[in-house]
């Protein structure tokens, strides 16, 4: 698939493995949520684009780099909110930006409750944070809306995703580099992906 990155490193494939157990109790899971996150970020920036600048270390005068895109994460109410930590603790000085939605149970459309992103865009880059990339309506739609707030550059990192989401998004966003632990199998007919990991918001938030 391209545009699709599915990560190979043995960390995220054991802490992805820890996630999956049904008997993962909520503290744990919130604990992996984090860790995963990070792994995944980490890998999701690797071509941001940098400016020299000059620096003293104790000895001597050197040449150092800094990050020339301002970052903004966007984690999906409120599953996506699990996820920040673990990016932010990378990124602290990203800005964080909001947007809720949730998942019609009948029609399995995204429906947009929570939006606070001001007039004009503040940062250049985004980093759309959703733990499930299932059938991939929310996802499609949290794009859309920064699309038409004027990012620039736009890359979704979740955790798991299901082909049917993933195929959506390439069919809607084909340009949004989509950064995934892990790629599932299907989603069931209740559009819960498979073998997947449960709701990722109940068991985050002991609400199961």
């Amino acid at each position: 698939m391209d545009n699709v990155f599915a990560s190979q490193h043995p960390l995220v494939a054991h802490k992805l493995a820890r996630l999956r157990n049904k008997d993962t109790k909520p503290k744990k899971f919130r604990e992996l949520v984090r860790e995963i996150s990070a792994l995944l970020a980490y890998e999701a920036t690797a071509d941001l684009e940098l400016m020299p600048v000059d620096i003293e270390t104790p000895l001597t005068r050197t040449r150092g780099y800094e990050l020339k895109d301002k970052i903004g994460l966007v984690p999906i109410l409120r599953a996506g909110l699990g996820m920040v930590e673990g990016v932010w603790g990378l990124m602290p000085n990203a800005e964080v930006w909001h947007i809720g939605l949730y998942r019609d149970e009948r029609t399995l459309q995204p429906v947009e409750y929570y939006n606070k992103l001001p007039v004009a865009p503040t940062v250049s880059v985004c980093l759309v944070l959703d733990p499930m990339l299932a059938t991939g309506g929310s996802a499609v739609a949290t794009v859309d809306i920064l699309k038409r707030w004027g990012v620039s550059k736009i890359k979704f990192v979740g955790l798991i995703g299901a082909p049917e989401g993933i195929a959506l998004m390439q069919q809607r966003h084909p340009e949004v580099p989509i950064y995934l632990a892990a790629v599932d199998e299907r989603l069931n007919e209740h559009g819960y992906i498979l073998p997947g990991l449960g709701d990722a918001g109940d068991r985050q938030f002991g609400t199961a």
